[in-house]
């Protein structure tokens, strides 16, 4: 996975890939789906939601550009498996996600792996998590209709916010890298992701 699938489609981050080749992606999905777990697609879990394509993780947190010392939101836990990625380039993980099943589910195969540094909530993600605010860095993994503003108010200054954006044809995942108020956008790939379901993102 880690050299045909991202190595070899532009991801340079070592860190990144260190990360994506540690992580048993196997433990966060379901048993029957097992024999998939490091194919090139997004896999679906409880709750009618996925878990990521490898590449779509590895992109997101090539673009967040983690050094370790970082404190970072997640919006979407899932199955937790990009938090665990996460956990390994950052020193600390706020996930948020709406369904309580999901969350508990992520917490019972993070604490399985010793995962011991993220933190889960269960909430609105499109509002972020304001409490543990300002982040250095936000993963947004459900699709917004534009960026939510909520997420990037809880931005350091100089952090980053990677999120897919509604499109016609297809979302785009996108980054925005604050500067004061501005914020510098850059768009990353073409993707698929969920809707992002809440205040600030689309109704349900």
């Amino acid at each position: 996975m880690v050299e045909r699938q991202l190595r070899a489609r532009g991801i340079e981050d070592e860190r990144v890939l260190a990360a994506m080749a540690a992580v048993p992606r196997e433990a966060f999905v379901e048993e029957n789906l097992r024999g998939r777990a490091y194919a090139d697609s997004a896999l679906p879990i409880a709750e009618e939601q996925t878990i990521s394509q490898p590449w779509i993780v590895a992109a997101i947190c090539q673009a967040l550009e983690l050094g370790g010392s970082e404190l970072v939101l997640e919006v979407g836990t899932g199955s937790g498996y990009s938090a665990a990625v996460l956990a390994r380039l950052a020193d600390h993980v706020v996930s948020v996600d709406r369904h309580e099943a999901l969350s508990r589910g992520a917490a019972e195969v993070l604490r399985s792996l010793a995962i011991g540094n993220v933190e889960l909530v269960v909430g609105d993600g499109s509002l972020g998590v304001p409490g543990r605010a300002p982040y250095d860095a936000i993963a947004c993994h459900a699709t917004a209709p534009a960026p939510p503003p909520a997420l990037l108010e809880q931005l350091v200054d100089g952090g980053r916010l990677v999120v897919p954006i509604a499109a016609e044809k297809a979302d785009m995942l996108t980054l925005l890298r604050r500067d004061g108020e501005r914020f510098e956008r850059q768009e990353i790939a073409p993707c698929r992701f969920v809707p992002l379901i809440g205040e600030e993102g689309f109704s349900s």
